[in-house]
């Protein structure tokens, strides 16, 4: 049995344990980097640890320490009744701004995670209170942002047109871009219809407390009466620790997107400020730090790491791209790229794949524009995968949930996305011949 496969077979079994016995598949996938890097691959421990996300494990624990001192000292509350106030109490539009404000922000050149890890948080926060969907919020979030990904001026986009200049392709940026948003918004409005959406639709405008010019509390003990009999701190007072709060948050926004700062050093930068300043509202933080996403994350994408090491991922994409039938080619390669990137990089994957099918796209037999776009959606729109970067942030970033639960709602989501949107696209942007 080849390296690769008895590597393809252990992360099955990873799965498997961790489901049928609770164990945190973190945990397990880093004892299978141990074992298959050591004993397969012949990797040392630099080897191994090569593919530790870093960047993605600062990034976990610096947004979630951020946002828990935001949900701490009740600045979550009052951004939630800002949203509601803006659309008018519908509470079923809440999904579709937040749909829209991330893929605005992907759109004009911010990183996805970046945008997802600005927004997923407060879109949660505001899922959690009033009784939406967690799953439905979270798709919406990163649906939204994978919508304006292949702008001709996003990364994705400015990325996959330069692969494809490289190559000596045929390329068309609107298409790209379009066939992005078109698929994320058809996607979007299934999940929307499927997780409740309607319902939220037909409980039309809810009254938020403060409405009649109040301060928004009961004037008995300083409490909002919420929808639902849920009370919070007077969420429409602006306190000296809410004011420093919503600027440290209007700080990581322009820090990531206009100066290009890391966002997971900025948030634990500005956190440390926040506990400094107010440690009686930011004492317990730390420990609302979404750790076992952390270990789980991160123990996957090692071990995905030590694959990539291997050349697992090669060897298969190179299996399919042999096949001489060009459409059956096509839909593999979308396929491989679909599951793959729910684990690793979605840019990195569409890197490898894009050159893949080169061959067979310089017969003619099938367009590139076409097939470029199909492997941009499949490659993307899987990365509501819990273990993915902008999955994994949705997951952490969701308040007052059965986490377990939660994740594997994520994970049979991914699944189902992996399974119908690559034979989609396949049928729609690349049986047809488009370019």
């Amino acid at each position: 049995m080849s390296p690769e496969l008895i590597s393809i077979l252990v992360l099955v079994v990873v799965f498997v344990i961790a489901t049928t016995r609770s164990v945190n598949m973190g945990a397990l996938a880093f004892a299978a980097a141990f074992g298959v890097g050591g004993l397969v691959a012949d990797l040392d421990a630099d080897g191994i640890f090569a593919g530790f996300p870093g960047d993605l494990f600062v990034v976990l624990v610096g947004v979630t320490y951020l946002f828990a001192i935001a949900r701490a000292n009740g600045t979550t509350d009052w951004l939630v009744h800002a949203a509601v106030r803006l659309v008018r109490g519908r509470v079923a539009l809440i999904p579709w701004v937040m749909f829209a404000l991330t893929g605005a922000l992907t759109a004009i050149g911010a990183v996805s995670p970046a945008a997802v890890a600005i927004v997923a948080p407060i879109a949660l926060s505001f899922a959690a209170r009033y009784g939406i969907s967690p799953l439905l919020m979270g798709a919406m979030v990163v649906h939204g942002a994978q919508a304006g990904g292949f702008s001709p001026i996003s990364i994705y986009g400015t990325i996959v047109n330069g692969i494809v200049e490289r190559e000596k392709l045929p390329g068309n940026e609107l298409v790209l871009f379009l066939a992005s948003l078109a698929a994320n918004l058809v996607i979007a409005g299934v999940v929307f219809v499927v997780c409740g959406g309607l319902k939220l639709w037909a409980r039309g405008a809810v009254d938020e407390p403060g409405d009649d010019g109040t301060d928004g509390t009961d004037g008995t003990d300083g409490h909002v009466n919420a929808p639902g009999g849920v009370s919070a701190p007077g969420t429409t007072r602006l306190t000296a620790a809410r004011t420093a709060t919503l600027t440290s948050l209007l700080a990581l926004v322009i820090a990531v997107l206009v100066l290009d700062l890391d966002a997971g050093l900025t948030a634990i930068t500005l956190a440390v400020v926040l506990s400094t300043l107010w440690p009686e509202d930011s004492r317990k933080a730390v420990g609302q730090i979404a750790w076992p996403t952390v270990l789980l994350i991160c123990g996957v994408l090692t071990y995905i790491g030590v694959l990539d090491e291997m050349g697992t991922i090669t060897w298969a994409g190179e299996g399919v791209g042999g096949i001489g039938v060009p459409l059956l080619a096509a839909v593999l390669l979308c396929y491989i790229g679909a599951l793959v990137s729910a684990f690793a990089s979605s840019v990195g994957i569409m890197g490898a794949l894009i050159p893949l099918a080169v061959p067979f796209l310089e017969r003619g037999e099938i367009g590139a524009v076409g097939m470029v776009a199909a492997l941009a959606v499949s490659a993307t729109v899987v990365d509501v995968s819990p273990f993915s970067t902008n999955g994994a942030l949705v997951l952490a970033a969701a308040p007052d949930v059965d986490r377990e639960r939660f994740f594997r709602q994520l994970m049979v989501y991914g699944g189902i996305v992996v399974a119908v949107v690559p034979a989609a696209a396949w049928l729609v942007m690349v049986v047809p011949g488009w370019g």
